[in-house]
């Protein structure tokens, strides 16, 4: 009986490797000592597929399934091989099966990458669809984890069971619901393998930078480091967590909008968590995933290019030409540095002929005129001149500096403009303040672009006008903001600010207590019983001829100014913070043609309404309003341009992103509103005293309220 059934055994297991080596291209096997299981070939590694492939069989034969593997007797363990250590050097490469013992997960060794550039490797890599013009794909290890799916979805149901998300953690409760309606199946993790999702994942956050954002704020979890089914919960939990936070900054924005500035008001916004989650989970490649929650603007896509170029092309490659600081050149000095500027400036040096001067001839005793060679050419070219003295001037002039002409470092500063690292984060900054702007700007639209001093119109999502503007000062910004325009006023009252009122106006009446009639001021009640303060229209009205109303709480709108001459300046950071429009006849033409249907006054027509009474113009379709900051932005031609950060936000951003503050810094902090209420109290009241004549010094009562 023995032998029979030893004989029976012996047939299976020649059948059963038979059938192996018909089917089988590249694995060998070592001659057998006893009985022995096929071993099922090692893992996938790096995306690289283990593939066999049966011979090609000729057109007229039909491929035959193999036949199923015989059973096994009970006298014989089962117990599947395990393969030394596997070397994949290339895709094709053959793999040894040695002596079968028992079966663990194959240690894989790679060849050795870049550590920059290095995808981060797992114990499994991701599922590769197999060509449909492809042989037989043979299957890797069933479990290549060692654990099943739904072993890590029974540790993912307790962990969310044994620590339940706060009340207040909106993220943290929608993935445990989002874990909970998919029966805690483990996202990034599918039949015990790492999915292609969850490296692209993986990949795209470590590469970060790309995206202007930091890799080390989205920590991915180590999978080739984890054992067991505990740590691979833990894992994909991770994971999970890490992709809704990177998917929220490129929403939303990586900091909060009012950490860098108290003015502004894009419009509230949040991403549905729920939503993010389903898309990350169905989608096959998390970049194209990723790339939905971007701001979908060209100017964003056009920064994320150039922010790609500079980091690509490394060190900056001219960093040779610029200038060396140093000490001071005055006007007539001698320095290595002169031929630079020169060339930099584009200043030509004065050609030096010959001169003449008067010497005594020795024969005769008398004087004589004789020509003498001009100065060595290679010594002119050190002399800091004066044609390059008046460039230096306009070069200090246009930077703010004292123009001097002396050559100092801060002059030589400004004339080497910004380091490549400097524009980096430059544009890193700008792309950041894109991401707080709404999604869809509107077919037509009034775009402010602060630092750069223009303004455009959009209609039809087609730039049709351009013009400068007067902005607000460092010390009153103009605010950033969002706001549907409702209407043009010809002829505008002036109606005073609170923060004027209150800055400049109520200080300087303890001193001058007829300021008021002096500009012409009223203080008078309006209809819903607030005092305000009103300059009537007029020429000298600060709001010029026209008005444009964008009603938002910054209380700031775009407007004529009589003061024309601050246009010729080519910074124009002068304003309380409304934005004066070099061109408002014209503006208006194009806004009201734009928000009016049929026909609608021309600039001419508009122009004579001037100097009657105030007109009204009611937008029946709003386009909307965008102020923005854009200190780096890609011209029409294609190039970066970059203007100066004159409010600061660049370099706030920049301090945030690399301090303490950076731990929290998506998340906004408390707003003080009962300040604001308690300002427009106090203001109401010394303004009621304006009003009655009553008050003697009511900044001594306001500085009271506000020490």
């Amino acid at each position: 009986m023995r032998k029979s059934r030893f004989e029976r055994l012996l047939a299976g297991t020649v059948l059963a490797l038979t059938t192996a080596t018909v089917t089988t291209a590249t694995p060998s096997f070592a001659a057998p000592d006893g009985i022995r299981q096929v071993a099922p070939l090692p893992p996938s590694l790096n995306g690289v597929r283990v593939i066999q492939r049966r011979p090609e069989p000729a057109q007229d034969q039909v491929r035959v399934d193999p036949p199923a593997p015989v059973p096994m007797p009970p006298e014989v363990r089962r117990e599947a091989p395990r393969p030394e250590p596997v070397r994949l050097e290339t895709p094709r490469q053959e793999l040894t099966h040695p002596e079968p013992v028992r079966q663990e997960p194959a240690r894989v060794e790679t060849p050795r990458q870049d550590p920059a550039r290095q995808e981060p490797v797992s114990a499994e890599p991701a599922r590769a669809e197999a060509p449909r013009d492809s042989g037989v794909i043979a299957s890797a290890l069933d479990k290549i984890f060692g654990v099943s799916d739904a072993q890590i979805a029974d540790r993912l149901r307790a962990t969310m069971a044994g620590s339940k998300a706060d009340k207040g953690d909106s993220e943290r409760k929608a993935v445990e619901s989002f874990y909970a309606a998919r029966n805690y199946a483990p996202v990034w993790i599918r039949d015990g393998r790492l999915t292609g999702g969850a490296k692209s994942a993986v990949l795209r956050m470590k590469n970060a930078q790309g995206d202007a954002l930091e890799p080390a704020d989205y920590p991915v979890p180590d999978f080739a480091h984890a054992n067991g089914a505990d740590q691979l919960a833990a894992a994909d939990l991770k994971l999970t967590l890490a992709a809704l936070d990177y998917a929220r900054h490129l929403s939303l924005g990586r900091i909060a909008p009012t950490r860098v500035t108290a003015e502004v008001d894009y419009g509230k916004r949040d991403m549905d968590n729920a939503d993010a989650l389903r898309k990350l989970a169905d989608a096959r490649d998390a970049n194209t995933a990723f790339d939905g929650f971007e701001p979908p603007h060209q100017a964003y896509k056009a920064l994320k290019r150039k922010l790609a170029d500079m980091r690509n092309a490394g060190p900056r490659a001219d960093a040779s030409e610029r200038i060396a600081g140093g000490p001071a050149i005055k006007p007539g000095d001698k320095d290595g540095r002169v031929p630079q500027l020169r060339e930099r400036l584009n200043v030509r040096l004065a050609v030096q002929g010959p001169r003449t001067t008067q010497v005594r001839d020795p024969r005769t005793g008398r004087m004589k005129t004789v020509k003498v060679a001009g100065e060595d050419p290679k010594a002119a070219e050190l002399v800091y001149d004066r044609a390059l003295f008046n460039a230096i001037k306009n070069v200090q002039a246009r930077a703010d500096i004292k123009p001097t002409g002396v050559i100092d470092n801060k002059t030589i500063a400004a004339i080497n403009g910004p380091t490549q690292q400097q524009q980096i984060d430059t544009v890193m900054a700008n792309m950041e303040r894109w991401r707080w702007l709404p999604r869809n700007l509107s077919a037509n639209y009034v775009m402010v672009n602060v630092p750069d001093y223009t303004l455009k119109v959009v209609r039809d999502n087609n730039v049709v006008w351009r013009t400068r503007i007067v902005a607000g000062k460092p010390q009153t910004p103009t605010p950033l903001l969002t706001a549907a325009m409702d209407n043009v006023v010809v002829n505008p009252s002036w109606y005073v600010p609170q923060s004027i009122i209150q800055n400049e106006l109520l200080p300087q009446y303890a001193s001058d207590p007829n300021i008021f009639d002096r500009m012409g001021l009223e203080v008078k009640r309006g209809a819903d019983g607030h005092i305000n303060v009103v300059q009537p229209p007029g020429m000298a009205n600060a709001l010029g001829r026209i008005k444009f109303n964008f009603p938002n709480k910054y209380q700031v709108y775009l407007h004529d100014t009589p003061e024309k001459r601050l246009f010729a300046a080519d910074k124009r950071a002068f304003s309380h913070g409304c934005m004066r429009v070099e061109n408002p006849t014209k503006f208006g033409e194009v806004m009201l043609a734009m928000a009016i249907p049929g026909p609608t006054p021309t600039q001419p027509q508009i122009e004579r309404l001037v100097g009657h009474e105030e007109k009204t113009f009611k937008m029946v379709n709003r386009p909307m309003v965008h102020l923005t900051y854009q200190s780096a932005f890609v011209d029409d031609d294609g190039k970066l341009q970059m203007r100066d950060d004159i409010y600061g936000f660049d370099k706030r951003i920049h301090a945030i992103m690399t301090s303490d503050e950076r731990r929290v810094a998506d998340v906004a902090p408390p707003q003080d509103k009962s300040r604001d209420l308690a300002t427009m109290k106090s203001n109401q009241e010394i303004l009621g005293r304006v009003e009655r004549r009553e008050a003697g010094n009511p900044f001594s009562f306001f500085e009271k309220i506000f020490r």
